[in-house]
């Protein structure tokens, strides 16, 4: 089954063009191992349509209300010799939305929507059977967050019985944007009601990876979109997932969703590898999984996206009540985990830590709350990895964060009317900001650990 990508934005576009490079590259240097043809066969239909001179072209749609973005990520993509996206499959426009949802969502998409519908339909009716559809944007700008917000909604209501992920990145806490945390509210609000899980990668996670654990010097765009690339192609690639009798998944996002957004209230997923390290270091490393499913554990446990520097410390809570004293910053609940390892002597990883009960919410027993997919296939030249899907509070205090700047500036009507003058009011505002303190009072209530914040 395969999946249609829809990328939306600069970031979205820019995110999506490292995705398929890294996932067209590992699927034809996996093919030199004893699984490698079943292997890249099905990260190939998952990802990529085969043109009758037998080039991979992307099952990708690139939007944006700007051209330049989508004319380099489409060049790179060509010089790359491997794959190449559809040479009718992306639309841009000359003006952008000025970093302001309401432009975006109210504006740009309605007056697009039609061009937009179009590509992706030919995009869905080029699969012989469709997983599901992802969306990748930034919730910080205008055409990311707003155009892509409107076409999640106008891809839900095409598309009302399949799959769709969204894709996030967070922007940084210091600001990219003066209007970034109501870009971003109005963006969680409405995806919330519209997508089976979000996906999110914090820019300032992201960049402390880079600068601590690859010892980037001058950190770029396209270092900390490669970061998220590798961490995506992890969970995304082909595996075999327990009970599959030696086949890899065929629903992709629908596994995915199965296995992690079991509840309405809970969508928001995040995600952790294993081991993050400069290319040069890696030739010089050697990893045991019971060393990397040690320390994935205690990163999930203690909320932390990198080996270095985990706090030891925290520890689940005691007892069947899961109360008992913490240490430490506080210990991070989960509702679901999915875990998933590569390569060498995957078969004889023991995951059996992450099926503690003291890890989830006590109203979902470890055994559903738990998933573990496996592939023998190394992973983007690293021998043995493994990345950790966690539905947990592990964004319960950035969304905190981020929602009470955005009300801080609310409260003083600053910049609002920029956004009423596109057709958003103060009331959606209003509805938005309900919904999610909502998402935050029910992620709060998973485990004792933020009780205090």
């Amino acid at each position: 089954m395969s999946v249609v990508t829809v990328q939306l934005g600069q970031c979205g576009n820019q995110v999506g063009q490292e995705l398929f490079d890294v996932i067209c590259r590992d699927a034809l240097e996996g093919r030199s191992s004893a699984y490698g043809s079943a292997y890249g066969a099905a990260s190939c239909e998952r990802f990529f349509r085969r043109t009758g001179r037998g080039e991979l072209v992307a099952r990708a749609v690139l939007v944006d209300m700007e051209p330049k973005v989508i004319n380099q990520s489409v060049a790179r993509a060509a010089r790359s010799g491997r794959w190449r996206y559809g040479e009718a499959a992306h639309f841009s426009q000359k003006q952008g939305s000025g970093n302001n949802w309401a432009n975006g969502f109210c504006v740009h998409g309605p007056n697009h929507r039609d061009v937009v519908e179009e590509l992706v339909r030919r995009e869905v009716e080029a699969c012989d059977r469709l997983a599901g559809l992802m969306a990748m944007m930034s919730v910080a700008g205008g055409t990311g967050s707003g155009v892509g917000t409107y076409v999640t909604q106008r891809l839900r209501d095409a598309y009302p019985k399949s799959f769709i992920l969204n894709h996030l990145t967070w922007p940084y806490g210091t600001g990219e944007v003066i209007v970034q945390n109501y870009n971003s509210v109005l963006t969680l609000a409405h995806l919330y009601r519209l997508s089976d899980a979000i996906l999110v990668h914090e820019n300032d996670t992201v960049h402390r990876i880079c600068s601590k654990l690859l010892n980037i010097k001058d950190i770029s765009f396209g270092d900390v979109n490669g970061v998220i690339a590798h961490q995506l192609g992890g969970v995304l690639q082909p595996a075999l997932a327990a009970g599959a009798g030696g086949a890899h998944s065929r629903d992709p996002l629908g596994d995915l969703v199965s296995a992690l957004a079991c509840h309405p209230e809970y969508k928001l997923l995040s995600v952790s590898t294993i081991p993050q390290m400069s290319s040069a270091a890696l030739q010089y490393s050697a990893f045991s999984w019971p060393g990397l499913l040690k320390h994935l554990r205690q990163m999930l446990v203690c909320n932390s996206k990198m080996e270095e520097g985990i706090d030891w410390q925290v520890r689940p809570p005691s007892g069947s009540g899961r109360t008992g004293s913490l240490t430490g910053p506080g210990f991070n609940t989960s509702l679901a985990s999915l875990l998933v390892l590569r390569g060498r002597d995957v078969f004889g990883a023991e995951t059996g830590g992450f099926l503690d009960p003291a890890l989830y919410a006590s109203w979902l027993p470890s055994a559903d709350a738990f998933s573990s997919w496996k592939s023998p296939v190394p992973f983007n030249k690293h021998e043995k990895s493994a990345t950790l899907v966690s539905n947990s509070q592990a964004l319960f205090r950035p969304l905190d964060d981020m929602v009470g700047k955005a009300w801080n500036m609310f409260a003083s009507r600053a910049y609002v009317h920029q956004y009423v003058k596109f057709g958003v009011s103060e009331e959606d505002f209003l509805d938005s900001f309900t919904s999610l303190e909502q998402i935050i009072s029910s992620y709060g209530q998973l485990g004792p650990a933020w009780d205090k914040l």
